[in-house]
């Protein structure tokens, strides 16, 4: 059965998720969440991130999908260790908080720190859409949406 991605207005999007601990990552319980995310993601034409939060679960986890490449990149307990002074509004949608779109001021780089899918620790710099997917994903795992940042917030026609 596969979980659906919650709207605003469900609680789950409003807590601050709960670290996964290291030891439970190679779990079943942990790669099975993983692939259905990026299963759902898959699904979404227009996603681009999705949080474990946005399907019902209190989990420190995120997919990233580079839409070029069409890969998927697993972010577990990540954390923005640096963000550069330079940023910019960006137009930004979110999958739960569908047929709005506004314009969030996000730095042009981050450095970020993660584990992935097996467990293993990495840093690295992204920048462009990947710094601002990265930046909109660790809101949702803080119980922030990017409703809350927004300027010139509107309804998709």
């Amino acid at each position: 059965m596969h979980k659906k991605i919650v709207q605003l207005g469900e609680g789950v999007l409003r807590k601050k998720a709960k670290e996964v601990a290291v030891l439970k990552i190679k779990s079943k319980e942990i790669q099975d969440l993983i692939k259905e995310m990026i299963e759902i993601l898959k699904g979404e034409e227009i996603g681009v991130g999705l949080a474990a939060p946005q399907i019902g679960v209190d989990k420190r986890i995120f997919i990233l999908k580079d839409p070029k490449k069409k890969n998927y990149s697993v972010f577990i307990n990540p954390k923005i260790l640096k963000l550069s002074r330079e940023g910019r509004l960006t137009p930004e949608g979110c999958l739960s908080v569908r047929d709005y779109w506004g314009k969030v001021k996000r730095a042009d780089k981050v450095l970020a720190e993660a584990r992935d899918e097996t467990g293993k620790k990495f840093e690295k710099n992204f920048s462009g859409l990947a710094a601002q997917i990265i930046q909109h994903e660790v809101d949702h795992l803080n119980g922030v949406l990017f409703v809350d940042k927004a300027k010139e917030l509107e309804k998709s026609k």
